[in-house]
């Protein structure tokens, strides 16, 4: 197939000569165009399909390939290396580099190769390859031999090709999601580490003698084996011919690797059709409504006028709705009914992908993903994905894995040496802090500050402690959670490497000298329900943190809040609910079943959760200090009790005229609280009503007592 395109290529050159200005495809040694808002006209292809110059994306311009007939004017390419520049950047297609890109200063970012010279002419193809012909007619580059995020038609993969998932939508920085072709010749969809540049290594067991991935003019991609053998890697679509639409294979932001099409020469409405089916598939926990007896036709159709509905299930006569986030995806004959999937509405037909593996003897072509599907966040992820284009539904078999020897974390994260983490924090010399099983030390990785927790105890514990972390942060993706980044387990040393948070603690930040505003610590104390809740009712494994207090809460460059220290994190499996455990936490915050051995729930950090609430609110501590091993002071929860029974809260909030002028919210708050602090667990609400009563969208109930034993007693 390459050959045959080469040949295409060569033999269409020689009809054309280079002149002044770029026509018909061809562009001239000299030509150049420059990034502004004014009409530059692009490097137009010979039927004019296709555009290369300076794409405007908000305040800055991607030097790009895109598709110029259609209203979406979608980019197709893009310098991987410096993929934005400034207005009055310049490229230019020159003799001795090839095409040079400059920013407005004259300072070249970019070129396409420092080894090409003799440059005769460039030429914009129909195919969308961007090529720079030789003196001696040969293509000394091009454009497919690059990809950005897309292949198109004609263009092939071989081994060792990478394509790259944007950012964003607007940010055309690499994202978080690679497919390469190995040169073992595996193809993988992995997951690439932002922060250090780096993208994960999948553990195969397995090589193959797959040479090619090939996208064909007719839209087919399939994977070129020995012998001329194929394996699909996309259906074959006989429906749309390649002569009316137009084909793209895009690998997204949201890592799904998608077969788009769109007419070329579009007549009526050319978006997405509402909703597409998929047979035996469900998402048990997402349900958020369930209609009996209706037809398929006013299901799809509740789900549609529905704007909270993503998906709906029919089987036997009932409609079950659901709801973001999906999780927990089952796919099987004992599932039934049917998945009707909703489409948004663009301006593009994404197709299906279909990636068939086909075992012959003991040659594997393996499409691996090797990103954790245990992560809340990537579970979402590719499932919002499979809401888009049912990714995984021809998907045949798993792929083996050869995990190495010693330890196994089920992660995908970076795995530091001990060295590596010795130099980032300079031996280990400034701390940040100590917890009960660790130092945290402050580090520099690349350009990159990070936080090291070094376990300075190693014994079964420990063990566990490390762990617990490893796997439970690793699966944890939430604004309010700290970011893991990776860790060492190198003999004796266990270490984990944490995003930095600037402004420390939540603990210095309330027991300072000077007061957070009222607004500010609002704010905060909604963002940690956010983060509990996610933790309780949101994660594939549920997690009970076991250990909130302002110590652990740490905050951003933007005082958003985070949770941190999963080191007592006890995990729940998904069908249970309550758990045997050793009394874990931090005197002033753990709940009262904790000391009768009994089990305990999630409640347990709804009680921790209400203590460091009226810290927050009031900005004292729990308990107060220790003088010769003696307490002194009432105890917080106490004190709101009391201020709150004598409608005196200013004296709770020590005159904070901020709080006392918003009334409303700081007596709703405190009665929040009071609620999470019962001593019956059963009385206290989840984390999620937390939210909701904070936020003001139910009303809070008058508290009982919160200590009614206690005063039974006394």
């Amino acid at each position: 197939m390459a050959l045959i395109l080469y040949f295409i290529l060569l033999t269409s050159f020689q009809t054309f000569s280079a002149v002044a200005q770029p026509r018909n495809g061809s562009v001239p040694v000299g030509a150049s165009l420059t990034a502004s808002e004014g009409a530059v006209e692009p490097w137009l292809s010979p039927s004019g399909d296709f555009a290369f110059g300076f794409k405007q994306i908000k305040d800055h311009f991607v030097l790009s390939i895109w598709y110029a007939k259609i209203p979406d004017q979608t980019i197709v390419w893009y310098p991987q290396t410096y993929p934005t520049v400034s207005r009055g950047s310049k490229v230019e297609l020159t003799s001795g580099r090839g095409l040079v890109l400059s920013d407005p200063q004259g300072v070249e970012v970019w070129n396409t190769s420092s080894s090409i010279s003799d440059v005769a002419y460039g030429f914009m193809n129909d195919t969308g390859n961007f090529v720079i012909v030789g003196s001696n007619s040969g293509n000394n580059w091009e454009s497919f031999d690059y990809p950005a995020d897309t292949m198109l038609p004609t263009q092939v993969l071989k081994r060792g090709g990478v394509i790259n998932a944007k950012l964003s939508q607007t940010n055309f920085s690499k994202g978080r999601f690679q497919l390469k072709f190995l040169q073992e010749g595996n193809i993988v969809l992995r997951m690439r580490d932002i922060a250090f540049d780096y993208a994960f290594l999948p553990y195969l067991n397995s090589s193959n003698s797959a040479s090619q991935l090939i996208f064909d003019a007719t839209g087919y991609m399939y994977i070129l084996g020995p012998n001329g053998q194929r394996s699909d890697f996309s259906g074959k679509n006989t429906s749309l011919s390649s002569e009316q639409y137009y084909y793209r294979a895009t690998l997204d932001s949201d890592g799904v690797f998608t077969l788009y099409s769109h007419p070329k020469n579009p007549t009526g409405d050319t978006s997405w059709q509402d909703f597409f089916e998929v047979a035996n598939v469900n998402w048990p926990y997402s349900d958020y409504a369930q209609i009996k007896s209706i037809s398929e036709n006013n299901c799809t159709n509740s789900c549609k006028e529905d704007c909270f509905c993503v998906v709906a299930i029919y089987n036997n006569n009932d409609c079950l709705k659901k709801q973001l986030p999906l999780f927990n995806g089952r796919k099987g004959q004992t599932e039934g009914g049917k998945a009707l999937v909703k489409y948004r509405k663009s301006e593009l037909q994404r197709i299906p992908t279909k990636i068939q593996v086909e075992k012959k003897d003991q040659n594997t072509l393996i499409a691996i993903i090797s990103t954790l599907l245990g992560s809340s966040f990537l579970v979402n992820s590719v499932l919002v994905g499979l809401i888009c284009v049912g990714f995984f539904m021809n998907h045949r078999k798993k792929a083996s894995y050869d995990y190495p020897s010693g330890n196994v974390f089920k992660t995908n994260l970076h795995q530091f040496t001990y060295q590596d983490l010795v130099e980032a924090t300079n031996v280990f010399m400034e701390e940040l802090g100590r917890g009960a099983f660790g130092i945290v030390y402050k580090g520099v990785i690349g350009t990159n500050i990070v936080a090291v927790k070094k376990l300075d105890r190693v014994f079964d514990d420990s063990e566990k402690e490390f762990q617990a972390e490893v796997n439970a942060i690793a699966r944890t993706h939430h604004k309010n959670l700290v970011q893991l980044l990776g860790y060492c387990d190198e003999g004796t040393n266990r270490l984990l490497v944490y995003e930095y948070m600037s402004n420390g603690a939540l603990a210095s930040f309330l027991f300072g000298d000077g007061k957070p505003s009222w607004k500010q610590r609002c704010c905060i104390a909604v963002g940690i329900a956010k983060g509990l809740s996610y933790l309780h009712e949101e994660c594939i494994t549920q997690i009970i943190h076991c250990d909130i207090k302002p110590q652990n809460i740490l905050l951003d460059d933007y005082y958003n809040a985070k949770i941190s220290d999963f080191g007592l994190a006890k995990l729940l499996k998904m069908n249970e609910s309550r758990t045997n455990t050793g009394i874990r936490g931090t005197k002033g915050y753990v709940a009262p079943e904790w000391f009768r051995n009994t089990p305990v729930t999630v409640k347990v950090d709804v009680y921790s959760f209400g203590v460091l609430l009226l810290e927050i609110i009031s900005c004292r501590k729990s308990v107060k200090q220790i003088e010769s091993g003696v307490e002194y002071g009432s105890i917080l929860t106490d004190s709101a009790w009391d201020c709150y029974q004598k409608r005196i809260l200013s004296t709770f909030v020590e005159n904070d005229s901020e709080a006392i002028e918003d009334y409303k919210k700081l007596t709703s708050f405190v009665m929040v609280g009071l609620w999470c602090v019962q001593e019956n667990p059963s009385q206290r609400p989840t984390m999620r009503k937390v939210i909701q009563m904070l936020e003001g969208v139910i009303e809070v109930s008058e508290p009982p007592c919160p200590f009614p034993f206690s005063i039974i007693s006394s």
